[in-house]
């Protein structure tokens, strides 16, 4: 049995502090991702549905405000994703024309593309050149992970079950981030559906650990020093925190958000496919409740598309009934408006063995 140790996971990164903040997809702000930087940790900046021109102009932006190491955060392909057909688009737009009108715009009309394609996003990444690549939905091909390693960028994994991390740490990643079915956002089960994958953090964690020869970063239901001496306790060298850095002032998150993740119960959470088509864990508000009614949710990216056309109206309006409200089922600990106390809150929990090399 062992105990994680800081020191493997700093070295592997090239960062100070064995915090990793996670990446937003949506959500994430160059602010927060710069402030854990420049803290010691590795932040990261989620870049799902971005093109190669924005890529760029945020890697840009994340160098003006830190010379210290950062992630960026890329989704892979899965091969199940489809753009639906006349008639489910049809339904499922139906289902959402009470959401629309509250935010008051029309239905829209299909894109010519729901998201650009990943290679034009990777090599995007590429020459941003970050210090670290974390990938979610699948194992990096060997090309892709010796193209990210040519350039200096470690790869990051993640994993939902203790296969799927094998399969990471078979197929070359430089770490691996075990996340329970605590976590906010959406589960990226890849090997099994993700219904079939909900391993909690306490089982998942040391089995990873064992199973591996690579770092192992624990995700899912950390929001204090307790939940972080906890991680190291059952073998992870380090953490990865989402909903406590999320409730920050400098987060993208709005008032509604924090509001939700401040009043949201452990038991309050659920695990939906109604605002984007893939498993996702949230709180359950009017538009979750309205779209699992009808049970007229359409493929991702299509069903995420569509329902970010009154999302985003919704977050700039403050309508938090009508918002995707991520947050794990730790939310109620995330105590702190300030990332660089959410920071301290967590050092605070490295025990003093895992500081040692």
């Amino acid at each position: 049995m062992q105990t994680g140790s800081a020191d493997r996971l700093t070295r592997t990164l090239g960062i100070d502090v064995p915090v990793v903040l996670a990446p937003f997809g949506g959500l994430s702000s160059v602010e927060l991702t710069a402030r854990v930087s420049e803290l010691g940790g590795l932040g990261s900046y989620g870049l799902y549905g971005y093109d190669a021109d924005r890529i760029r102009t945020t890697a840009h932006a994340l160098r003006v405000q830190t010379d210290r190491p950062f992630g960026l955060n890329l989704w892979l392909p899965t091969g199940t994703e489809r753009d639906a057909t006349a008639d489910e688009y049809a339904r499922a737009v139906g289902t959402m024309l009470p959401l629309f009108a509250e935010v008051g715009i029309e239905p829209p009309a299909p894109p010519e593309r729901y998201l650009p394609p990943f290679q034009e996003q990777f090599e995007a990444v590429l020459e941003a050149r970050p210090a670290v690549l974390s990938l979610v939905f699948g194992v990096p091909d060997a090309r892709t992970i010796e193209a990210a390693h040519d350039r200096g960028i470690a790869v990051v994994g993640t994993a939902t079950t203790v296969d799927e991390a094998v399969a990471l740490a078979d197929g070359g990643v430089d770490a691996v981030v075990a996340t329970g079915a605590e976590a906010a956002g959406h589960r990226v089960s890849f090997l099994q559906p993700a219904e079939h994958s909900l391993v909690g953090l306490m089982a998942l964690v040391p089995q990873v650990r064992d199973a591996v020869h690579i770092p192992v970063i624990a995700a899912g239901g950390i929001a204090d020093r307790r939940g972080v001496a906890a991680a190291f306790a059952l073998g992870a060298d380090g953490v990865q925190v989402g909903t406590a850095f999320l409730h920050a002032r400098q987060s993208a998150a709005n008032d509604a958000h924090r509001r939700a993740i401040e009043e949201t119960p452990a038991h309050g959470s659920v695990l939906t496919r109604a605002m984007s088509g893939r498993l996702s864990r949230g709180a359950r508000n009017l538009a979750v409740r309205t779209l699992e009614e009808a049970d007229a949710i359409a493929p991702f990216p299509t069903q995420n598309w569509l329902t970010g056309r009154f999302r985003a109206l919704a977050g700039q309006q403050g309508k938090g009934e009508l918002q995707s409200l991520w947050l794990g089922q730790a939310s109620r600990l995330a105590r702190f408006d300030d990332a660089g106390d959410v920071f301290a809150e967590l050092v605070a929990g490295i025990p003093n063995a895992a500081r040692r090399p």
